[in-house]
């Protein structure tokens, strides 16, 4: 095991990354960047040949950074598993969704251990990044990767290191944003300490794979808790006539015990959505009610049917129906300015507006069609926008506020305008179009 560390300090550490999607590529590119060999893992055949060939699979990882990435030879993709054994170590960036019953659902990474398990070394290093309950790297990967008879922490490292990935965030990216890394033992930590630290500026080492497993937890918590928070001050605000975003606006003067959280449509992203109930599942374990974090899933869940009401409301003062009408999704990505709408409530509009008789396109200048996900399959094309186009449906719904937009001229061409994000806050003509949701 004493040779990982030499390879680490030589630089001629091979990683490997397992699941190349939003998390997987950007850390390849932070590795290959720095100058470490990478070979990356994937299923999916036909984003194993698109990033061989040089060119991206995300708009957050440029086509010219995966092209310099394989034309310089520091990163390379494949579907073939076995050669997890020609590698240093294996990084997983696999999904952890949620069942039907809100429980974790652990089936990527339970398949991806049964996979490295076949192939495992001694000496070699096992890192999950997948977002996760305490217990898990311990009590749920380690038994899997052991059934070879190599023992974690005598024979192989594991560690712990959550992601933190932020697409579309001009002010941080996966090299400059801090690395918590947890380990099953204090070696397994320090190796996984010395690989990341070749890509990354800075680490945070914490005391075992648990607490690094809540400290992810605990970050998408209070996010989750807060968005709700300002949801329903949102929906109680509208009562009263108050605009909620002048009064997060002038909070955020403060200097002190204030930090701004905005209300939207829904919640969307892999991780607010999803990750605080696996601290409510395993809570259950321990007899403990997580109160807080059930109430804010519950007002955060039905932001897109209170959006959908005020939109009825909306029709009903021009005495139309949203049965029948015509209405346009603005933007289908989960945030402004970029191509990922997994967990987007933009696709819960969608499909409430077709339940109660709309008929429904959408816009988004990232995403030209809709793919099967998990939970949708609406099998819709982006629809280029246009004047004629605009003044054509009943409602423009703006369910994620991109700046591609061109806030006034949608306005101005649009009969009505429902905005769930204060994208139209400078339009100054045809204010009486605008409804706030």
């Amino acid at each position: 095991m004493n040779q990982l560390q030499s390879k680490i300090e030589s630089k001629q550490v091979v990683v490997g990354i397992l699941g190349l999607g939003y998390v997987g590529l950007p850390l390849a590119r932070e590795f290959a960047s720095a100058g470490v060999k990478v070979l990356g893992f994937d299923i999916d055949e036909k984003k194993v040949k698109v990033l061989n060939s040089g060119s991206s699979i995300i708009k957050n990882v440029p086509h010219a950074q995966v092209k310099k990435m394989v034309d310089t030879k520091k990163f390379s993709a494949t579907t073939n598993m076995s050669r997890i054994r020609s590698v240093d170590a294996v990084l997983i960036c696999v999904p952890t969704p949620l069942t039907e019953n809100r429980e974790p659902d652990m089936t990527y990474v339970v398949s991806s251990c049964k996979t490295i398990a076949r192939y495992l070394c001694s000496g070699q290093l096992i890192t999950l990044e997948s977002t996760t309950y305490p217990g898990t790297t311990r009590d749920l990967m380690a038994p899997i990767l052991e059934a070879g008879g190599l023992k974690a922490g005598k024979d192989f490292y594991l560690a712990y290191s959550p992601e933190r990935e932020d697409p579309g965030n001009k002010h941080f990216t996966t090299k400059t944003i801090p690395k918590v890394v947890g380990g099953l033992t204090d070696s397994c930590r320090d190796i996984a300490k010395s690989i990341y630290e070749l890509a990354i500026e800075t680490i945070v080492p914490v005391s075992s794979v648990e607490a690094a497993e809540a400290t992810k937890i605990i970050e998408n918590v209070y996010r989750c808790i807060n968005i709700a928070m300002v949801n329903e001050l949102k929906m109680v605000f509208d009562r009263m006539d108050i605009d909620v975003w002048e009064v997060i606006r002038a909070a955020s003067t403060k200097p002190f015990g204030y930090s701004p959280f905005y209300p939207g449509p829904g919640l969307g992203g892999h991780c607010i959505p999803i990750d605080p109930f696996y601290l409510t599942w395993k809570a259950r374990q321990y007899g403990m009610p997580t109160r807080f974090i059930e109430l804010a899933g519950e007002i955060n869940t039905d932001m897109p049917h209170y959006v959908i009401q005020r939109t009825m409301e909306a029709l009903n003062q021009k005495r139309k129906s949203l049965n029948g009408s015509k209405v346009l999704v603005l933007g289908l990505a989960y945030k402004p300015d970029i191509d990922d709408v997994r967990e987007s409530p933009s696709l819960e509009l969608i499909e409430i507006l077709k339940e109660k008789g709309a008929k429904v396109d959408y816009n988004d200048p990232y995403i030209p069609r809709t793919h099967k996900q998990r939970d949708y399959d609406l099998k819709m094309k982006s629809k280029p926008l246009s004047e004629k186009m605009l003044s054509s449906y009943d409602v423009v719904l703006i369910s994620t506020n991109h700046s591609d937009y061109d806030y006034r001229w949608i306005v101005k061409n649009s009969k009505l305008v429902i905005d769930t994000r204060n994208a139209t806050k400078d339009v100054k003509a045809g204010r009486s179009k605008i409804v706030k949701a």
